[in-house]
């Protein structure tokens, strides 16, 4: 009985290692560890719950401030005008069409700190940087982007010396930046003054070293 207590710790370590995501290149030049559980992340699950209620919301007056069939609208037509079109001109057509809305931050837009947005929201009040990678990785994700290619990534932005939010994109062997603060897809190695903090999608998570 006593060995096999001292099996379980080893036991549940192997079995989370084994639901773990698979491990991307490393990001930023930084170690990575995939983890399964997004339980530490009620902001990123939150967000993805009220997602697909809010799919299901695609009625009410144009006139109203919440996300209404005008804004879903505005968005699928936005998604028809691409969906055709090279991977590589996605990228860049989600990137651009995003990044020309109004930057607005959570005390002012939420009178919280810090609130993730669903792409509708956004839609419907504008956002700060989290809330530009989100509305692209569900955007490339109705176009049919895998999500095991897509990862929202929180990281620290040391020229500015603040929290800042990107998606990253695995594409044709690189992964690609889309970020609201360059006009451009970026790679990843480029950029120099990012330092990863950790990194979501809908299969989990990755903590950076």
């Amino acid at each position: 009985m006593v060995i096999l207590r001292r099996l379980m710790p080893i036991a549940a370590a192997v079995l989370a290692l084994a639901l773990a995501p698979p491990a991307h290149a490393e990001l930023f030049g930084k170690q990575e560890t995939p983890y399964a559980d997004l339980r530490p992340f009620p902001k990123w699950t939150g967000v993805l719950e009220r997602y697909f209620k809010e799919l299901g919301q695609r009625e009410g007056n144009c006139a109203s401030p919440e996300f209404n069939r005008c804004h879903y609208k505005e968005w699928m037509a936005f998604i028809e005008t691409v969906r055709a079109l090279p991977r590589d001109r996605q990228l860049e057509q989600v990137n651009t069409f995003f990044n020309r809305r109004r930057y607005i931050v959570d005390p002012i837009n939420w009178g919280v700190a810090d609130y993730w947005e669903t792409p509708g929201q956004f839609f419907a009040k504008n956002g700060d940087c989290e809330d530009y990678a989100i509305a692209k990785y569900m955007t490339l994700r109705d176009l049919g982007w895998e999500i095991g290619d897509m990862r929202v990534v929180v990281l620290q932005d040391m020229n500015l010396n603040l929290v800042h939010a990107v998606l990253a994109v695995s594409f044709g062997g690189r992964t690609l930046i889309l970020d609201n603060q360059l006009t451009v897809m970026v790679e990843h190695k480029r950029i120099k003054h990012y330092r990863p903090i950790y990194a979501v999608n809908e299969d989990g998570w990755w903590r950076f070293q």
